[in-house]
């Protein structure tokens, strides 16, 4: 009974502590991040995007850049339109950017991206489907210091480094009753100025921007989905020659 009455209690806990943690994370449902981690052309964009974007900021400490040559570019290529703070294509993604001067702008260092699209994910879905939200609900506040804030991770520190792409907005809420109480519902956006992409170009350029960073979080993973394909035939192949052969050596055996 006292056994029973522990395994109630640590049930309740835990329910408890995965129910905080969701309270924690705030924002809003996140939306479904495409899978684009075996089209190399998506994963190219994504990696010239990071390049040109994240990087200015944020590092990729444990990826180097000639490991980009397994989604089909050449060290040349990675030289001439990747590589801003190195002359080796053997180096790893590091930026120049001072931490103590970092922490002064941003309220902190900015994170290390190598294994940010495994880190993050969370009950409203993959670390992919959140990099695809967050990156897709910047908005104007001008309440906040940076003049940004976003709707997948509210008072975010960073402002909008695509802002340019995506252009200016502001979103629309819709105030309902739930529960005895007014909550706010968001219902869409409010274009205050246009990006010089269109709204479907921007979501495709996230999407390939996100199936890098998934990529980069584990470059390894499309051929070992690929091998673990050939070991379950291998293994359901084997399965039924153990089956016949096992019949044959028992079927004088009564």
């Amino acid at each position: 009974m006292k056994n029973l009455k522990k395994l109630a209690l640590g049930f309740v806990m835990a329910l408890s502590l995965v129910a905080g943690v969701h309270a924690a994370g705030g924002g809003i449902a996140w939306d479904k991040a495409p899978n684009k981690t075996n089209d190399l052309a998506a994963l190219q964009n994504g990696a010239k995007i990071f390049a040109n974007y994240c990087l200015n900021c944020h590092s990729a400490a444990f990826m180097r850049y000639n490991r980009l040559k397994d989604i089909g570019l050449t060290d040349q290529q990675i030289k001439d339109n990747l590589m801003f703070s190195t002359d080796r294509v053997g180096d790893t993604m590091k930026v120049n950017m001072d931490p103590v001067q970092a922490k002064e702008w941003f309220g902190k260092n900015p994170p290390d991206l190598t294994l940010m699209a495994r880190s993050r994910s969370g009950p409203n879905g993959s670390g992919a489907d959140y990099l695809y939200t967050y990156l897709r609900t910047y908005h104007r506040d001008e309440t906040k210091p940076t003049g940004w804030n976003n709707l997948a991770y509210p008072n975010v520190g960073m402002p909008n480094p695509l802002w340019e792409l995506q252009g200016e907005r502001e979103p629309l809420f819709e105030e309902i009753q739930e529960r005895g109480k007014t909550v706010q519902v968001f219902k869409g956006w409010n274009v205050v100025k246009p990006g010089t992409m269109t709204p479907l170009e921007y979501d495709q350029t996230i999407g390939d921007l996100v199936a890098y960073m998934q990529w980069m979080a584990e470059p390894g993973q499309n051929d070992r989905v690929k091998i673990g394909v050939w070991v379950l035939i291998f293994l359901t192949f084997f399965t039924f020659i153990a089956w016949r052969l096992n019949a044959a050596y028992w079927k004088d055996i009564k």
